[in-house]
């Protein structure tokens, strides 16, 4: 039986959260009805020394909701096109988030959120049936060896350091032995 992932699930270490994501759904309900999509890609954006992270220079009016309550959604517009959607994780006052990259049949943050017809009005709303944009676990269980971990995308400007932390998750397909 499904259920919706609590605060409690978010209010926790952003590596780990990122990491229990894989495998859970990403469900939208707008005027078109739901759409439940399976998490198969995240990234983890983890707190004021994370040179990657929307917070390292500090608090502003755009990642002020980082800084806030976990399971609220941080939504924010990049290259003049793309809706971003991540998850605020951690305790309060601690910036860190997740950002949702894929969904089953769906690569790339941008194509998620325009897949599902997410946008800036979600931001700052909790992760509940109320707002429209919730996460569930439907009992699957993703394996240690089903999940990859690598450097996150796009983020050479954080230097060497940060820019390589393996902080990107994502389901990876298992071959099984040819018979």
């Amino acid at each position: 039986m499904p259920h919706i992932l609590t605060t409690d699930f978010f209010n926790r270490d952003t590596l780990a959260v990122a990491e229990e994501l894989l495998g859970k759904f990403l469900v939208r309900r707008n005027v078109n009805g739901i759409s439940a999509l399976k998490i198969t890609e995240v990234e983890a954006y983890d707190g004021h020394q994370d040179r990657a992270s929307h917070a390292y220079r500090g608090r502003t009016a755009r990642n002020e909701i980082m800084f806030g309550p976990a399971g609220l959604w941080y939504i924010y517009f990049v290259y003049g096109m793309h809706e971003m959607l991540n998850i605020v994780t951690g305790p309060e006052a601690y910036p860190a988030a997740v950002l949702i990259r894929g969904v089953e049949g769906v690569n790339g943050p941008g194509r998620v959120t325009k897949h599902l017809n997410i946008t800036r009005n979600l931001n700052t709303l909790s992760a509940r049936k109320e707002s429209g944009l919730w996460i569930e676990d439907r009992g699957i269980i993703v394996s240690k060896k089903e999940i990859h971990k690598t450097p996150r995308i796009g983020i050479s400007y954080a230097g060497p350091v940060w820019g390589r932390k393996k902080y990107r998750f994502l389901i990876t397909e298992i071959k099984k032995p040819a018979a």
